[in-house]
């Protein structure tokens, strides 16, 4: 890759008709814009300036220019990836999916952790945290419970913040026949809210893996993880709602602008509905 951007440098300075070791700094920013025009990504016109800085720090060490024109300049921001969201009727379809040829108490515990992380969007983190309800002199040394009676979870979120977020009724459903199984799995005295086969809290690696098992089977066409189902609790949220302030909230986020970026995937929501619908969206053939 960087011989690729030497020689890429050595011909645009060619072109311009530039001595390569006269080479100035409005030269390296031209040639730049020349990167972008070709349609490279912000990353390999990285790697490029690289490159380019390292062949005039070089030269400088040996005598050869006095100025290292590149060391000014900077490559333009990679844009931000948007977050993978599901589509709502592929969410709604892994929520209710209960996991087959799999034991009872397994495919109830999976089945609940599936609603409460796409039904309440709650980070990995904040589900296998959650203890079974504790006293109420206990919820200050708790990451989390669960409060079915008020249908509500108290998580522990990043930074220590704690937070409240409604638990919805399918959720509701789902954690009330995991908890007639719970006690055949979890070990006494164990106050984690969900555990392995081994009878303790179960790990962030094993929600993981048994959810990507869930999507399979549920026939999703995509990779899903947690997080995207808080992706998707986000962004469906948002479109039926539209309160920005409101999914910030239910998300945790310290700044607006965090919660900001699933205004980009409402609209992306849209343009497809207009593309899909408008009888002035199609272009002529």
């Amino acid at each position: 890759m960087y011989r690729e951007a030497l020689l890429r440098l050595q011909a645009s300075a060619a072109a311009a008709g530039v001595d390569l070791p006269k080479a100035q700094m409005h030269h390296i920013r031209s040639w730049v814009a020349q990167l972008r025009l070709r349609g490279l990504a912000a990353r390999s016109i990285a790697i490029h300036l690289a490159a380019w800085r390292g062949l005039f720090r070089w030269w400088g060490r040996n005598g050869v220019v006095m100025v290292n024109p590149v060391e000014g300049v900077r490559p333009p921001k990679a844009a931000k990836l948007l977050p993978k969201a599901l589509a709502v009727d592929q969410a709604v379809a892994l929520a209710a999916h209960q996991t087959q040829n799999t034991a009872p108490a397994l495919a109830a515990r999976d089945h609940a952790i599936t609603e409460l992380l796409y039904g309440c969007g709650l980070r990995v983190a904040e589900v296998t945290g959650l203890d079974v309800q504790a006293g109420a002199g206990q919820h200050a040394q708790s990451r989390g419970w669960l409060d079915a009676a008020d249908a509500t979870a108290h998580v522990l979120g990043k930074g220590s913040k704690r937070r409240s977020v409604p638990v919805g009724g399918p959720a509701l459903q789902a954690l009330q026949a995991w908890m007639q199984w719970r006690p055949t799995l979890a070990k006494q005295g164990e106050p984690a809210l969900f555990v392995s086969r081994l009878g303790t809290r179960l790990t962030a690696n094993q929600l993981r893996n048994r959810l990507q098992a869930q999507a399979l089977q549920a026939g999703l066409p995509t990779r899903v993880h947690p997080h995207m189902l808080r992706h998707s609790y986000a962004s469906h949220l948002l479109q039926s709602s539209g309160d920005l302030r409101a999914v910030q909230e239910l998300l945790g986020h310290a700044s607006i602008s965090t919660t900001q970026v699933y205004t980009k995937l409402d609209f992306q929501h849209l343009a497809k509905a207009y593309d899909a619908a408008h009888p002035r969206a199609k272009r002529k053939s």
